[in-house]
C-alpha cells in the first residue's frame, strides 16, 4: 500500500504527506517531530515510527539508523520506510517481499518512496512535481507533488486515504490533516487546507512555542489576521470551502 513524499522546506519546515488504498493511513505512517520524520508503511512497523523519530531527534544519523532497524526486524523484507534526520540526510529501505511496484528515490532535499504503485512514474512524478513547484506555499507544493503522482498512477488498487504533516521546528505539529475514507483524499486535503487558511493558520501564528512558553494569549492580533485574511477571498471572489454551517 501506500506513497509518501517527506521534505525540508527552505525554512526549515518538515512535511510528511501520504497517499494510499488503506483506511487511515495517516494514522499509521507518518512521524514527524521539530527537525526529523520518518515514513513506517507496506506491512508497516509503528515502533520504525517512534523509535525513529526519538533517535532521530537525539542527533542519530539516517543510513546506519536504518540499516540497524533492518538487521533487528524479523519482518523486514515486509517493510518499507524512509527518514530524514536532523543534518537534511535521508535514508529508505524497501523490503523484498513488498508488492510491486515497489521502492523508493532520494535526492538532495526530499524522499519519496511507495509500494503497491502502478509503477516507477508514480514516484518520478511526485518528486518532479515537488521541484517545479518551489514557488508555491509548502503545504501546496507536497499537496500538488502527490496528487502529480496520483495522475501517474499512484496506488494501484485506488484511492482512499491521505494525510498531510508539517512541524515549523516544533515538536507539536503546525498543521496536521487527515482524510482517512474519501474518494478523493488528496483532493480532500486539498480542501482542508484551504480551510485551514480561514482561521486555524492565523490561530496558529500565537501558538506557544518552546521559546516562548505563553505564545501570544490575544486574540487581537489574531482576528485582524482573520479579517484581512476573508477581505482578500471576499475580494477574489473565492467562497468558502467548509462544510461547517455557520452560526
Amino acid at each position: 500500500m501506500t506513497w509518501s513524499l517527506i521534505a525540508r522546506d527552505t525554512d526549515g519546515s518538515i512535511g510528511l504527506i501520504v497517499a494510499s488504498k488503506f483506511f487511515a493511513c495517516g494514522a499509521i505512517v507518518p512521524y514527524v517531530g521539530a527537525r526529523v520524520a520518518v515514513a513506517s508503511q507496506a506491512f508497516c512497523n509503528p515502533v520504525w515510527g517512534t523509535e525513529g523519530r526519538r533517535r532521530l531527534a537525539e542527533g542519530g544519523h539516517a543510513a546506519p539508523l536504518m540499516t540497524e532497524f533492518v538487521g533487528r526486524d524479523a519482518g523486514e523484507a515486509h517493510r518499507q520506510a524512509h527518514m530524514m534526520d536532523s543534518f537534511g540526510d535521508f535514508a529508505a529501505h524497501t523490503g523484498a517481499d513488498c508488492v510491486d511496484w515497489a521502492g523508493h528515490l532520494i535526492l538532495d532535499d526530499h524522499s519519496v518512496a511507495g509500494n503497491m504503485l502502478a509503477g516507477l512514474q508514480v514516484l518520478e512524478a511526485t518528486s518532479k512535481a515537488y521541484i517545479a513547484g518551489r514557488d508555491l506555499p509548502f503545504p501546496d507544493r507536497l499537496i500538488g507533488a502527490m496528487q502529480a503522482g496520483e495522475a501517474a498512477g499512484g496506488d494501484k488498487r485506488g484511492r482512499q486515504a491521505a494525510a498531510l504533516v508539517i512541524h515549523r521546528k516544533e515538536e507539536h505539529p503546525w498543521l496536521d490533516l487527515r482524510a482517512d475514507d474519501d474518494a478523493d483524499p488528496l483532493a480532500e486535503l486539498d480542501r482542508l487546507w484551504d480551510v485551514a487558511q480561514e482561521r486555524y493558520v492565523h490561530f496558529a501564528k500565537g501558538l506557544p512555542t518552546a521559546a516562548a512558553f505563553s505564545g501570544t494569549p490575544s486574540r487581537s492580533g489574531i482576528d485582524n489576521s482573520i479579517a484581512a485574511a476573508q477581505a482578500l477571498r471576499v475580494k477574489q471572489g473565492r467562497a468558502s470551502r467548509s462544510r461547517a454551517v455557520e452560526e
